[in-house]
């Protein structure tokens, strides 16, 4: 009897292995060359990698899907740094201190954000962000709560300020729009932040 050409469970678990180990290399490859060129190719990001065109091909079809899945990763990771940050107490100062942390990550990530935004849909990049957006959402409400953040607009519009100020910096940074030490960017864009989410004071007399 001739003896079977399948492959094994071992052989299958072995592959499986090496192309998930393929498949970060080249994610990671994405992040990287994106981060510093959002016009960045598939062939730019397949050297990279150490890969070929073929081996990229193989896992992400197309430009967008490999695009998609570095931001996806860049969010993830943001995402667990952010979780790490004492939100405890004073909303107005858990929110400074999210705001340190999170425009450290968006400068980091702005050339990745605008590659992403010319290749994917608005909706795509709203849903990868939804997890920090809501971080951000539930912070403004307890600061509504505890009344040092302003009620007279939406939350969900008071959201999008802040990531608008935040990646708006971060593209003004990119482009030499925004000439400042990264010290300074990071507490202009915290005071303006603040200043939008701040409660007016209550009416005179």
């Amino acid at each position: 009897m001739a003896a079977s050409t399948r492959p094994g469970a071992g052989t299958r678990q072995r592959r499986r292995a090496d192309a998930e180990r393929s498949i970060a290399r080249i994610v990671a490859a994405a992040r990287g060359r994106l981060g510093s060129d959002p016009n960045a190719t598939t062939d730019d990001i397949a050297k990279a990698a150490g890969v070929g065109r073929m081996t990229l091909y193989g896992h992400f079809k197309t430009r967008a899907e490999l695009v998609d899945a570095a931001l996806r990763d860049a969010v993830q990771d943001g995402d667990r740094t952010l979780a790490a940050v004492d939100l405890a107490g004073d909303a107005y100062e858990a929110m400074r201190r999210l705001l340190v942390s999170s425009w450290a990550l968006v400068a980091e990530s702005a050339a990745l954000l605008t590659a992403a935004q010319g290749v994917l849909p608005a909706g795509r990049v709203r849903e990868l962000h939804a997890g920090p957006a809501e971080r951000v959402g539930e912070l403004v409400r307890r600061g509504q709560d505890q009344g040092v953040f302003r009620t007279d607009m939406p939350t969900a519009w008071l959201v999008g300020v802040v990531q608008h100020i935040l990646h708006g910096a971060a593209e003004d940074v990119r482009a030499g729009r925004l000439e400042l030490p990264p010290g300074e960017v990071s507490d202009v864009v915290t005071k303006s932040v603040l200043a939008v989410l701040a409660a007016p004071p209550a009416p005179g007399p």
